[in-house]
């Protein structure tokens, strides 16, 4: 919450680069829809975020911190569709080249076990071959699950009525034995006739069948499609961390006086009997002399966020969940007036935070501070990651397989 914050939760550092000849509303959309994302990231902490229609150019740029990033981005003069997957660098994953005209992205990820998820965008219009959609599914090494906006209509997945695309999607689940995560709740909105449609679907291998759920958030966001988190039921909510010693409270004096190593402790027959007492000492000594850091949820914290962005959220909220239950043209006004409103004192609050931020450098601001806020503001920061390893034999994915065989190498 103070000066020297996070590029991830200055939503001024947009991430996305725009071209000087592109129009206000377009960068002021793609500064929207990151915003978003960073929200639904602080509030799930997933492992993976699938997008589709990201309108990107190959001159844009997309980071988000601790996040790596796999995208397919649709060239020419009128830009649309496009496709990108979000990757937590606190998990081993590796991008899956994909051999495809379809606008498909996949990576394999390790969150409870190997998984290869796709993301994949069938544009409503476009002529899509059966035959595309069985060699893209042919080069998913299973178990996996393939995300994405479909644009098909069909009663398993609750439309009242079935369009081509929707035969074609029910060929594949066929033709591949594969499981449709999606129950009857709608996932798009569409305004002009204010009706909601299932257009995005969840498709996977049997073998995940028993360990899946598909919640649907209630908020659109700005978009107009509803966020669909896929979870694991073996998955917690939010992110832990195991507690820390807190050294500058440590009483050292205490510590010193309890850490005693005596000459036959190290004098073993075996190093490695050796160094296990001589660190269990250490550990029982500093669970008496230091003190610790209990573990809480992960959580970054917007700085600008204050009572009156709450209440216009909370306002929005209030009267979206009247119109999705009474979506008429009378409930609808009030909704986009709130939402506006909303946006407004959003943005005025992370403008004010700006300029407090820009005004703490001072005559007497050091190098090394000054260093540092130049670098957030620009959004410039280091992240490490670690893939998923294959040898000629097998894979490995989880992180104490690789340390193991890092091990084993060095």
């Amino acid at each position: 919450m103070g000066t020297d914050t996070d590029p991830s939760d200055t939503d001024y550092v947009t991430g996305l680069a725009s071209e000087e000849d592109e129009s206000l509303l377009e960068a002021d959309f793609k500064q929207i829809a990151y915003r978003d994302v960073k929200d639904i990231i602080r509030q799930y902490h997933p492992v993976c975020v699938a997008l589709q229609e990201t309108f990107l150019k190959s001159c844009h740029t997309t980071k988000i911190r601790r996040y790596g990033c796999v995208r397919k981005d649709t060239e020419g003069s009128s830009v649309s569709g496009g496709v990108l997957i979000f990757t937590s660098l606190d998990v081993s994953s590796s991008a899956l080249p994909l051999h495809t005209s379809l606008q498909a992205v996949a990576v394999r990820i390790h969150s409870t076990s190997l998984i290869t998820v796709c993301c994949l965008y069938l544009p409503p219009n476009a002529v899509t071959h059966q035959q595309d959609l069985n060699n893209l599914v042919d080069q998913l090494p299973a178990p996996f699950v393939i995300l994405g906006d479909f644009n098909g209509h069909s009663t398993p997945w609750g439309s009242v009525n079935m369009n081509p695309r929707g035969r074609q999607i029910e060929q594949v689940l066929s033709d591949h034995c594969l499981c449709l995560l999606n129950h009857e709740e709608p996932m798009y909105f569409h305004e002009p006739i204010r009706s909601f449609h299932t257009l995005d679907l969840a498709i996977y291998s049997p073998s995940l069948f028993p360990n899946l759920n598909l919640p649907v958030e209630k908020d659109l966001y700005d978009s107009d499609h509803f966020p669909v988190i896929l979870s694991h039921d073996s998955d917690t909510r939010g992110k832990t961390f195991p507690p820390t010693y807190s050294y500058s409270r440590a009483d050292w004096a205490h510590f010193t006086q309890l850490a005693v190593i005596p000459d036959a402790m190290v004098k073993t027959e075996s190093v490695d009997t050796a160094v296990q007492e001589v660190t269990n000492v250490f550990i029982a000594t500093a669970d008496l002399s230091i003190p610790k850091v209990s573990s809480n949820s992960f959580q970054r914290y917007k700085h600008w966020w204050n009572t009156d962005c709450q209440t216009a959220y909370k306002n929005q909220r209030k009267l979206w969940g009247i119109f999705r239950r009474y979506p008429t043209t009378e409930n609808l006004l009030p909704f986009k007036k709130a939402k506006a409103n909303a946006r407004r004192v959003r943005r005025q609050s992370q403008r004010q935070s700006w300029i407090r931020y820009v005004s703490s450098l001072t005559s007497s601001t050091s190098s090394k501070q000054l260093w540092k806020k130049v670098k957030t503001a620009n959004g410039i920061y280091r992240d490490i990651s670690f893939p998923i390893l294959q040898t000629s034999n097998s894979v490995f994915s989880s992180p104490v397989e690789i340390a193991n065989i890092l091990g084993e190498t060095f």
